[in-house]
């Protein structure tokens, strides 16, 4: 079982040197990779334009450009809510990028009131994601948004 609390401190402590969007993304990524079991893709989409685009990531490539509504991070920004399918088969217009993946959760991310984009993880395995995950999970996004520099790009 993941120790949400444990990877709370590590984001914080790697977030202590720079406020950069990109890089901190990058190493959050990076972070889930290596400490949740089980998944097979970890990563971010931002908001721009009406659509997410891909950011730093982890796992197989991935769809570079996602409609909001559509799939199962544009409608979590569409909700404003996480979104947790335990059979990604049975989700209505599901965005298959990896054919392994069978659940998935996704969370917003927000800078305040303002909505920037969402937070993807994918498994091979289904009903992965729980009750804990969801709420470690939404910890772990709310330590890394709120020590982004968000007057600086992404890129």
């Amino acid at each position: 079982m993941t120790d949400y609390g444990l990877l709370c401190r590590q984001m914080d402590s790697l977030a202590e040197d720079c406020a950069y969007p990109l890089t901190l993304f990058s190493n959050a990524a990076a972070l889930l990779w290596d400490s949740l079991e089980q998944i097979n893709w970890a990563g971010f989409y931002f908001l721009e334009g009406g659509q997410l685009l891909l950011g730093p990531f982890q796992g197989k490539p991935a769809c570079m450009v996602i409609p909001v509504g559509k799939g199962v991070c544009g409608t979590s920004v569409s909700r404003k809510a996480t979104i947790v399918v335990e059979d990604v088969h049975a989700f209505p217009g599901h965005i298959a990028c990896d054919s392994a993946s069978r659940s998935e959760i996704v969370m917003p991310l927000w800078d305040g009131q303002r909505l920037i984009g969402v937070m993807d993880i994918d498994s091979p395995i289904l009903n992965r994601f729980s009750k804990v995950d969801q709420e470690g999970l939404e910890a772990f996004a709310r330590v890394l948004t709120s020590a982004v520099d968000w007057n600086l790009r992404i890129l």
